[in-house]
């Protein structure tokens, strides 16, 4: 569901680009950099559409289940920007929760997803944040979110470790109450991959 207005100003955008690639001594202005800036812009207003959407619109599709066993999504493939170097992170969501009465669509999960994925972010932050969103919207017994990525500031520059991967785990209500139902999400993330 989008917000109001556009967040991404493609102006400040390419003219932010056309500064970056004198900076580094490029000449904006040859053939190859010309339509660089124009370029970029139209992949920031792509890559952070997230900025002006809200996840509550997406989970508000309901449907009534007599049910409050597990629901899970997993290997939803995200894409971000690491809002400290401003490179991607990539990887897969897992989000599990407890229905109280009411399940959303699945697609409304990895909707969600991409709302939190597409902003400058902090994995932390983005593990947290679906959690909550699917935790106030369905209001169901209990949610958990895991997130697996890796991070291109660790793999292309700085201690430069490709194939190492970040896990962030969150977890509210009822996941939080019973390792039980932690350890049932784990044993559910490993089906059929064995």
């Amino acid at each position: 569901m989008r917000i109001e207005g556009d967040i991404v100003d493609e102006n400040k955008i390419r003219e932010a680009v056309r500064l970056l690639l004198e900076g580094i001594g490029e000449d904006p202005d040859r053939e190859g950099l010309r339509e660089t800036p124009d370029r970029i812009a139209r992949m920031y207003g792509e890559i952070f559409a997230g900025m002006s959407e809200d996840a509550a619109g997406h989970l508000s599709r309901v449907f009534t289940v007599d049910s409050r066993e597990m629901v899970l999504e997993r290997d939803i493939v995200f894409y971000s920007m690491c809002e400290h170097h401003m490179l991607p992170f990539f990887g897969k969501v897992h989000v599990a929760y407890i229905p109280d009465g009411r399940v959303t669509g699945l697609s409304k999960l990895a909707r969600t997803v991409e709302v939190y994925a597409r902003r400058l972010q902090l994995q932390e932050r983005m593990t947290a944040q679906i959690a909550d969103a699917v935790m106030e919207s369905l209001a169901p017994l209990g949610v958990m979110t895991v997130v697996e990525a890796e991070h291109m500031c660790m793999t292309m520059r700085g201690i430069k470790k490709p194939g190492s991967s970040t896990v962030s785990v969150a977890v509210r209500g009822a996941f939080a109450e019973d390792e039980r139902l932690q350890d049932r999400f784990f044993q559910l993330l490993q089906l059929g991959r064995e």
